[in-house]
């Protein structure tokens, strides 16, 4: 018998849309992907030699259960060199990419039926790792004409004895908006754990993004190699914590996951080292392709209040289509064959909203904005 945890944990429904997506494709059908938050760019020329090295010279054994040291110096490093600050490498958990640092994270400060704030709309996946470790989500709207941002007040509406952690996401997951710096000092007013998803950072063309740990220690930062090096497959990441949690989420990992992949671990160190002209490249293709598709998704209708400056998403209001975002998604891939994300997947107040990656090839962005207008005309 399936247990009520699995059993009760909803589907990720962008995977929905690329998995019927890959069923039109089998069928002969063209589709243009803008519904996947994955960079279409390979790898670093730096980490693929770094990788092929690693298994040549037999670094494919277990690591230290809190990552690679040097690994965790250079990330300590990149601290330092970007935010001005100073980390220990004995607060850095490296991880199998970003996922498990939220598991780690959520199982160390969260008993079952403590609480976990969290914003809606917000990334999909935060709330099935809540409910499954026994915690509760409690969430929050925020709304496109304050730019996805929280409204403290809110939240402090929600606050109880039993909230264990605010959640953040900066650039967001799914509207590509910043959290000003403003508003992550007055959430530190309210004496609870700021778990900030920071996987975004460096891929922000417009200012820039803040840290939490530019502000508090009472905070966990969650963050990896996946968006910013093009390294999705490679699976690494890492968690900063508070010194005092380390040990117990250390015991996490060895009895899970043990260490993260060694060879993956030989790349981010390549990454953190040689990789910086790659990323500005990567991020002037993605600048000049948000810039493009914020300017042509307003010249087809849809009200984009506060234009988003990182990340790689644009989060369109479009309840003048429908108010129901999975169907609007799904006719718009079986009519126009272009795949989007509806709304509905990151939270009820996502609801009539739907979400553009421009992780695609300007060509490719084109393409689905041609079919996406022939769509609208015949709608």
């Amino acid at each position: 018998m399936i247990s009520r945890r699995a059993a009760e944990i909803t589907p990720f429904i962008v995977m929905e849309v690329l998995e019927k997506a890959a069923e039109m494709e089998k069928r002969g059908i063209n589709v243009i992907h803008l519904e996947v938050g994955e960079p279409d760019f390979d790898v670093p020329k730096c980490v693929a030699n770094a990788v092929q090295e690693a298994f040549l010279e037999g670094r494919t054994h277990y690591t230290h259960s809190l990552g690679d040291p040097e690994l965790r110096e250079e990330i300590a490093k990149r601290y330092f060199n970007e935010y001005g600050l100073t980390v220990s490498p004995k607060q850095i958990i490296v991880t199998s990419g970003s996922s498990p640092a939220i598991l780690l994270t959520l199982g160390t400060l969260c008993d079952a039926g403590d609480e976990i704030i969290l914003s809606d709309p917000g990334y999909a996946c935060y709330e099935n790792f809540i409910k499954f470790i026994g915690a509760k989500p409690v969430k929050v709207e925020v709304y496109e004409e304050d730019g996805f941002q929280y409204r403290p007040s809110e939240i402090r509406k929600h606050i109880s004895g039993k909230t264990k952690g605010i959640m953040i996401n900066s650039p967001m997951n799914p509207t590509g908006n910043l959290l000003s710096a403003n508003v992550m000092k007055e959430l530190l007013e309210f004496d609870v754990p700021i778990i900030s998803d920071e996987i975004y950072h460096g891929l922000v063309y417009v200012d820039r993004a803040h840290s939490i740990l530019e502000f508090s220690t009472n905070a966990f930062v969650l963050n990896g190699f996946s968006k910013l090096f093009a390294m999705t497959g490679l699976r690494l990441g890492y968690v900063v914590a508070p010194t005092e949690y380390v040990r117990a989420m250390q015991k996490i990992q060895q009895n899970l996951f043990i260490c993260a992949s060694s060879t993956a671990q030989q790349a981010g160190i390549a990454a953190l080292k040689l990789a910086k002209n790659d990323v500005e490249n990567m991020k002037a293709v993605y600048n000049q392709r948000r810039k493009y598709l914020i300017e042509r998704l307003q010249q087809l209708g849809f009200d984009i209040k506060v234009p988003p400056t990182g990340a790689f998403y644009v989060f369109v209001n479009a309840k003048h289509l429908s108010n129901d975002s999975y169907k609007l998604a799904f006719d718009i891939l079986e009519k126009a064959h272009v795949g989007v994300t509806p709304g509905i997947d990151f939270g009820e107040n996502g609801e009539g909203f739907l979400r553009f990656s421009y992780a695609n090839s300007l060509e490719n962005i084109k393409e689905g904005m041609k079919r996406l207008e022939k769509y609208l005309l015949e709608f």
